[in-house]
Formats: structure tokens, sequence, C-alpha cells
């Protein structure tokens, strides 16, 4: 009996400290640390019930290819209270074909097909050009999810996407994005984040403020 005491001691002093970790309250996020207040910033697409988080990224962005499969895992874990948009920036140069692929891809309706696909495509299979890609060297990797090349070629120079470029870079704009992947919470908040991790744990702590109804 002792014995058996002894050992339930032994487990409490080593079971207690983790157990003390997991109920200390995670510290709140600390402005012009963690993030920063956009001023006079509104969402990008609001949708009533919802907090909108929008990603801001690049397909050629490497950063934003290792950061999909979380964000991408995060989104679908918050989809009934969070409102997740990727947005793919229009920043120029290599960025600016795939952002209108991007926004080509949203028009015909296959983003979901071929979002996750682009990345690897890009920065694991090496199949499509990182720098000075053509529209029709572009076409043939949607061609594989049943897009017309015709059709993906009149849509990406086609009014509809330079719209959502447009709005795409008024909204980007507005909320002081200069990186990706940067994540903007209900167009009030810019996180900032030192890894990953840390981006989604404040993004979260953000999301829980605006559910809340508090203020920064």
């Amino acid at each position: 009996m002792t014995r058996r005491l002894l050992l339930r001691s032994l487990l409490l002093l080593v079971l207690l400290p983790v157990a003390a970790m997991a109920a200390t309250p995670q510290a709140a996020p600390v402005e012009g640390t963690d993030y920063e207040v956009i001023e006079g910033g509104i969402p990008f697409a609001p949708l009533k019930g919802k907090v909108e988080v929008v990603e801001v990224f690049g397909y050629t962005c490497p950063h934003c290819a290792h950061f999909q499969p979380a964000v991408s895992a995060w989104a679908k874990k918050n989809a009934k209270t969070v409102n997740f948009i990727p947005m793919a920036a229009p920043f120029g140069g290599s960025w600016q074909p795939y952002a209108q692929a991007y926004y080509a891809a949203q028009a015909l309706g296959v983003v979901a097909q071929t979002h996750d696909a682009m990345f690897r495509a890009l920065h694991t299979d090496g199949t499509l050009p990182l720098r000075n890609a053509t529209p029709g060297e572009i076409a043939p990797f949607y061609a594989r999810y049943g897009v017309d090349p015709a059709k993906f070629m009149a849509t990406f120079e086609g009014a509809d996407v330079a719209a959502r470029v447009a709005k795409a870079e008024q909204f980007i704009r507005r909320s002081g994005v200069e990186g990706t992947p940067t994540l903007v919470i209900n167009g009030r908040y810019r996180v900032i984040g030192h890894d990953f991790d840390d981006v989604l744990r404040i993004a979260d702590q953000l999301i829980a403020r605006e559910r809340d109804g508090k203020t920064r």
C-alpha cells in the first residue's frame, strides 16, 4: 500500500506542472507586437454571424506554400464561425499572372479543386514557372481540372478578373499589407506573429475579441 501511494504521489508530481501549464490562460495579444490596428479598416465581404479572416497570399511565395496546409486545416476547423477568404496579391511582376489565374479560377468555379494543387505545381513538382509565367503556360494546368484552355485565357484577360484584381488591390492597400502570407481579421487587425503557429494563435484571440464585441 505504501509503495502504491508513493507511485501515485510521484505521478502527481509529474502531472501537476503539465496540468497547470494547460490551465494557464494565454496572454492577450499585444498591439504592435502581435497585431496592428487598421485605422478605418472595413471587412472585404462581410457575412452576418461570422468573423471575416482574409489571407493575403501569393502562389509564387514559398512562405505561403508552407503555410497553406496549416491555414487550410485551421479554416476548416473554424468554418462555422469564420468566413475565410484567400486573396491572391497582385503585387506585379511574377505575382501578377498567378493572381489573375486565381481570380480566373474563382470566376470559373474551380478554386476548391486547384488551390492546393497550384502550390504543389509551383513549389513541389516544378511543373509551372515561378517567374514570368504567361497565360498560355498556366492554361494547361487548369485544363487538367476540366477548364477549356480558350475559356481560361478569355476569363484571365476579361473584365470580371480585372474587377476582382482591382478589388483585391484596394483591400490590400487599405489594410496596409506589404508581405505574404498576412491575415486580416474583420478588416480591423493585421496579424503579425513570429511563426505560423503564433499567427494562428493570435488570429484565434482576435476572432474571439470580435465575437465578444470588444475593441482593440
